[in-house]
């Protein structure tokens, strides 16, 4: 079972990164919550028809960067309580997400107000499911 986390290989975007990018947004709306169990690297490899090595791959940047953790002889879960960056760290984090989709609005040629709507909209939106409110 792939709880939620799929992969599109016509996407420019490599699988581990798409991985990586899923169970972020899950883990962020709720969906996931602290704690829980992820599938193992052979079973998602499997679900997803991909290389295990490219799901290992996603789960490694995801337990470097705090959001999963593994528990030796048990598996890989959700973080009970994610890792605070520090302030220069998140900074350069929010940096390369917002140049993400800054480009990306740039390209589509969406006005600096609609996009900047967009953030305010799926920020709370994320906010309100993760609190177990209703999106």
């Amino acid at each position: 079972m792939s709880r939620g986390l799929f992969v599109d290989p016509s996407d420019a975007v490599p699988l581990w990164k798409q991985i990586e990018e899923n169970v972020r947004r899950l883990v962020a709306s709720g969906a996931m919550k602290p704690g829980s169990a992820m599938p193992s690297v052979r079973d998602l490899a499997r679900d997803l028809s991909i290389n295990p090595a490219t799901v290992a791959k996603g789960y490694q940047h995801l337990v470097d960067a705090g959001i999963l953790a593994v528990k030796r002889g048990e598996g890989t879960f959700v973080a009970e309580k994610p890792r605070a960056l520090p302030r220069g760290e998140r900074e350069k984090e929010l940096e390369g997400g917002a140049m993400r989709y800054a480009s990306l609005a740039v390209t589509i040629g969406a006005p600096n107000d609609e996009a900047l709507e967009q953030v305010k909209r799926s920020l709370g939106f994320l906010r309100r499911k993760r609190e177990g409110g209703s999106a």
